[in-house]
């Protein structure tokens, strides 16, 4: 572009006339602005088109580069010296730049037009802006030759117009493209960096569930122990206490187990599970569940669906997950299950038309401690997405305020 201007410019009739008494300097940058342009220009075509067939349009950068610099030097020192030494720099300039030009210009222009060809976008924008400017240019350079030098070239200036717009062109549709990226890679970078924190988070969570569930859990049991002793004695008015203490008990066993799950997810048990038999386990246990609150729960799993892990783990993951959406339900709704086979990936569905949840409480989801349930402890999804994990697998979900909640839970597929 610098080039390009610097030509115009150095050319104008205007600097003659009332410059004049520069006109030597004028001549000057105009053939070192045309010699940098050339090699630069090349080297703009191989980016955009690429090496070409042969390497054509490699061996014609680095061509031009040579001739460039040879004729640089040739005209600097025909400069330095005063004109004494202008021999070479009248052969390299004046006499062979334009067939030079002629024959660059050429095959730039064959090489943008079979490119264009091909429909690709940039060589289509480059085709339309060069191929004007390299037209007239070659056909004024060749009537400037046919005139014995006496023609002065004046299109190629206006040739030149169309060719630097469609330059713009492109630099506009890479710094969209290019913006688009950074877009992209900065929505990505967010997501890794919540995923880093998570991660941290949850080792954190997983060595204090480790070191503390263990202990915890003796005493507990010791406990429960004396009060089922104490049930057997005690009037009717110290059962009902009991019966709350031993309720409470239980649940805070069940917070524990969780801790456990959570804290050394690795299964003593792995086997080759089909899908569609652990689904109707869970269906056993759920769908009286999904009645009672006034929902339906409505599966579609093909039978041929295997892959390996732990049944009970298994169930544990899909009943937490499922059990959150009948309670999104809150009375009439629907849940629907399914599942398919893909590219050697199994995919589980399960999609409510519950209350559903905004883009804050999604981002939070498997936090532990955080649940949108008034009594919920957010530790059964804390649990579902590290049993998905030590399984191997992935899981996602989707979900809108007002409209439902859908999660995608995938493994990889197992071949017996």
């Amino acid at each position: 572009m610098g080039s390009i201007g610097t030509m115009i410019i150095t050319y104008s009739q205007f600097l003659y006339t009332f410059y004049q008494v520069y006109g030597n300097l004028y001549s000057v940058l105009f053939d070192l602005a045309m010699l940098m342009g050339m090699p630069a220009l090349c080297y703009f075509f191989e980016q955009i088109i690429g090496p070409g067939r042969y390497g054509i349009f490699t061996k014609l950068r680095k061509f031009q580069f040579i001739y460039s610099i040879v004729a640089v030097v040739a005209l600097m020192i025909d400069f330095i010296s005063g004109g004494q030494w202008d021999m070479l720099y009248s052969l390299l300039v004046q006499n062979v730049i334009g067939f030079v030009l002629v024959i660059l210009l050429s095959i730039l222009m064959i090489g943008t037009i079979s490119k264009a060809l091909q429909r690709s976008r940039e060589a289509l924008l480059l085709a339309t802006g060069f191929g004007t400017f390299a037209l007239i240019s070659v056909a004024e350079l060749l009537w400037y030759y046919q005139r014995n030098g006496t023609y002065h070239l004046i299109w190629w200036k206006w040739s030149m117009v169309a060719f630097i717009i469609s330059l713009i062109a492109i630099l506009g549709s890479r710094f969209a493209e290019k913006h688009t990226k950074v877009l992209e890679y900065s929505k990505e970078l967010e997501l890794f960096n919540n995923e880093l924190q998570r991660s941290e988070k949850m080792e954190i969570i997983s060595e204090l569930a480790a070191s503390v569930a263990h202990e915890v859990r003796n005493p507990l049991q010791v406990t429960r122990g004396f009060l089922q002793l104490m049930t057997e004695q005690e009037d009717n008015k110290n059962k009902g206490y009991v019966r709350i203490a031993l309720e409470e008990l239980d649940r805070a066993s069940g917070i524990i187990t969780d801790f456990l799950t959570f804290a050394k997810p690795e299964f003593d048990h792995i086997v080759s599970l089909n899908i569609a038999d652990e689904f109707d386990h869970i269906e056993g246990i759920l769908v009286p569940m999904a009645n009672l609150e006034g929902g339906k729960i409505t599966t579609d799993i093909p039978p041929n669906l295997w892959i390996r892990g732990n049944s009970s783990k298994f169930k544990q993951a899909f009943i937490n997950i499922i059990k959150n959406s009948i309670e999104a339900l809150q009375g009439e709704g629907q849940i629907d299950i399914w599942a398919y086979a893909q590219d050697g990936i199994i995919k589980v569905h399960v999609r409510d038309n519950g209350e559903g949840m905004d883009e804050e409480a999604l981002v939070r989801l498997g936090e532990p401690y955080f649940s949108n349930k008034i009594k919920g402890t957010g530790l059964g999804m804390m649990v579902t997405f590290r049993i998905v994990e030590a399984m191997h697998g992935q899981i996602s979900f989707t979900s809108t305020k007002g409209v439902g909640t859908e999660a995608v839970v995938s493994f990889a597929a197992f071949v017996e």
